[in-house]
C-alpha cells in the first residue's frame, strides 16, 4: 500500500518557514542496509548485537568489535543513497530552514546531498580515539587492529554512540531547539521506540506544528496537525518534492 499525499499536509509544508525532520532505519533499508539487529550473519550470527556496541566489549575484545564495524561499514559504502534520501536533499532547497536529523550512522543523506545532517548516533564511516576523542575521516590499517590514534597510540574506535553512552550533547540541543521551533516536523522510517529521538515529534506537535509520521508500520490516519502516512520513503518524498517545486 501506498499512501496518498493529504492536501493540506503539502499545504503547511508550502507555507513552512522551519522544517525538521527525523529519520530512522526504515529509510536506509530501501538502500539494503540491513537494520542493526537485523545485521548479523554468517560469524556475527553467533552474536547478539549489543554484545558487540559497547565500550565493555570494546574493552574486552577490541578487535571483535573492531571487525565487526569493519563488516558493517564496508557494507554501507557498498550501498548508494535511495530516492528518499536524494528527495530529502531536494526539499532542503526548496523550503527557507531545513533541519535533518538522523539516527543512522551511514552517512547517505551527506552522499545524497544533505548540508550538515545532525547525525544522533555518530556516523560509521569515520572513528574517533577512543581516549582523547580526536576524529579521523581516514586511517591505516596495515598493522594492528584496532589501529593505533596516530597522535597518542590509544586504539581507535568507531564513531558511534555505544549502548550506555550519551548522545552528542551539542547534536541533541540543536535537533530539540529544531523541533521546538519548526512548522511542520517530518518522521520517516524510525520506530518511535528509541529515546530521546522519539521525543521530537511530541516536542514539535506540542509547539504548534504539523506533524507526520511516514513509515511502513503505521496505520493511515490524520488528526489535526497530525499525520499518519503508511509509505516507503523512496516512493513517497519524491512525490512530496515534485508538488512542491511546482508551486
Amino acid at each position: 500500500m501506498t499512501s496518498s499525499l493529504p492536501t493540506s499536509l503539502v499545504a503547511a509544508l508550502r507555507a513552512a518557514r522551519r522544517v525538521a525532520i527525523l529519520t530512522g532505519a526504515g529509510v536506509s533499508a530501501e538502500s539494503g542496509i540491513p537494520t542493526f539487529r537485523d545485521a548479523q550473519s554468517g560469524l556475527w550470527a553467533t552474536y547478539r548485537p549489543e554484545e558487540l556496541a559497547s565500550p565493555e566489549a570494546f574493552r574486552r575484545n577490541p578487535r571483535l568489535v573492531w571487525e565487526w564495524y569493519a563488516m558493517r561499514r564496508a557494507a554501507v559504502l557498498a550501498a548508494e543513497p535511495n530516492a528518499g534520501h536524494v528527495a530529502l536533499a531536494e526539499l532542503e532547497r526548496l523550503v527557507p530552514t531545513l533541519t535533518l536529523i538522523t539516527q543512522n550512522v551511514d552517512g547517505l543523506h551527506a552522499r545524497a546531498g544533505s548540508r550538515d545532517p545532525l547525525e544522533l548516533h555518530g556516523n560509521i564511516t569515520k572513528v574517533r580515539c577512543s581516549v582523547e576523542g580526536t576524529f579521523y575521516a581516514t586511517w591505516a590499517e596495515d598493522g594492528d587492529l584496532p589501529p593505533p590514534c596516530p597522535a597518542c597510540g590509544a586504539p581507535l574506535r568507531p564513531h558511534v554512540v555505544w549502548f550506555g553512552e550519551q548522545l552528542p550533547t551539542d547534536v541533541l540541543q540543536q535537533a530539540w531547539h529544531a523541533a521546538e521551533a519548526c512548522d511542520v516536523f517530518l518522521s520517516i522510517g524510525t520506530s518511535g521506540l528509541v529515546e530521546p529521538a522519539a521525543s521530537l515529534p511530541r516536542v514539535a506537535y506540542s509547539h504548534g506544528a504539523t506533524v507526520a509520521t511516514i513509515n511502513l508500520d503505521v496505520r493511515e490516519r490524520s488528526e489535526e496537525r497530525l499525520f499518519y502516512l503508511h509509505a516507503r520513503s523512496g516512493v513517497l518524498l519524491p512525490q512530496l518534492v515534485a508538488q512542491l517545486a511546482r508551486a
